[in-house]
């Protein structure tokens, strides 16, 4: 496909990177745009405030956030740790499904995973992910392989998963996918986006997490893959709790998704209204996490993060870090010839990530 092209260069960047836009961004009068690099880590600090009360507001009239009062449904002994289930009113109506796993001969307080599930249209699935074999490539329940590696690991079923799949408003007449549209639809009507109410039932999620005896708050990590990916960098940006990220796939810059033809690659669970129109795209998102720990792993050959968007987000962050003088703190990877997946070499990557920063 032959473009004229329109560029948008981040000319500071100590690796002159460059990066061009076809003209289907002119499309109903908007203009492409590049995202200001800060001169200063102090820039940086104040522009933050600003920017997340922006995102706030975008992501609607939420509920506030509490500690929920937890319900332990059961209690299960593993091999290599215990198993809770429990349950927690989200504030809204809405009961929210969860697992706890905790290491065999834990004492005293350790580091612990928010873990975040991924979309995939496995609506079945949800925080059963912590506990099967989900992506291919790795052959094990990711859970259990981080609490066998000594983490406290949380999950939590999002909208319209798992436990959750019947939870919308025509309630058990739909099931997942149906459940997931209609909440979309209905939470516009009042005001919210269920984007927005996803990653706050995922703050409350962090909340139960701290409150946990087992926990050290100042040891935590979130974490996922593809729509878990995003969870974690948009949970990391809004809640500074989160000392340590690990985002595999799902680094989606939404002016480069939408020049590749590719925005049908995500649900429509995905999309928070006026973020290009607030010059809002997901470097700045991405950039709330410095100077704490993240981690990036993608694939270049992933339709949904188009690796000319991946690239721009990681140098946006490497500049950030160094303002910091963190650079350490971040690490972003792009594979050749990988797609939308999670491979044994981002595995060995995540862990050794968690060890290090954790």
């Amino acid at each position: 496909m032959n473009f004229a092209l329109v560029p948008i260069v981040l000319a500071s960047l100590s690796s002159g990177l460059s990066r061009e836009l076809p003209p289907t961004f002119l499309k109903g009068g908007f203009k492409a745009f590049a995202t200001a690099l800060p001169r200063s880590a102090g820039s940086w600090d104040n522009r933050k405030v600003s920017l997340r009360k922006k995102l706030q507001r975008l992501l609607g009239d939420l509920p506030e956030l509490f500690t929920p009062e937890v319900t332990i449904e059961g209690k299960e002994s593993k091999e290599g740790y215990r198993l809770e289930r429990f349950s927690f009113d989200n504030g809204v109506g809405d009961m929210v499904y969860g697992y706890i796993l905790i290491p065999s001969g834990h004492e005293g307080r350790g580091p612990a995973i928010l873990y975040h599930h991924q979309h995939g249209g496995l609506y079945d699935r949800g925080k059963e992910e912590l506990l099967k074999p989900t992506y291919g490539k790795l052959g094990f329940a990711t859970g259990e392989a981080l609490v066998r590696q000594g983490y406290v690991v949380l999950g939590i079923d999002a909208y319209s998963f798992g436990d959750r799949r019947f939870q919308g408003p025509a309630g058990e007449r739909e099931e997942g996918g149906a459940t997931e549209a209609s909440l979309f639809k209905t939470f516009l009507w009042q005001g919210k986006t269920l984007w927005g109410m996803m990653v706050r039932d995922d703050l409350l999620a962090l909340n139960y997490l701290c409150s946990r005896a087992e926990v050290d708050s100042g040891r935590i990590a979130a974490m996922g893959m593809s729509m878990g990916s995003t969870r974690t960098w948009w949970a990391a940006a809004l809640d500074e709790r989160v000392k340590v990220a690990v985002s595999v796939c799902c680094l989606t810059r939404y002016q480069n998704l939408i020049a590749h033809g590719d925005v049908r690659a995500h649900g429509i669970y995905y999309y928070v209204p006026n973020m290009l129109k607030e010059g809002i795209d997901t470097e700045s998102v991405v950039g709330l996490i410095a100077p704490r720990a993240h981690l990036t792993l993608t694939g270049d050959s992933d339709s949904g993060s188009p690796a000319d968007g991946v690239r721009v987000i990681n140098a946006f962050a490497e500049h950030l870090y160094k303002l910091y003088d963190k650079a350490e703190n971040f690490r972003g990877v792009v594979y050749e010839g990988i797609g939308h997946d999670y491979t044994p070499e981002m595995w060995e990557e995540t862990l050794t990530w968690l060890k290090k920063h954790l």
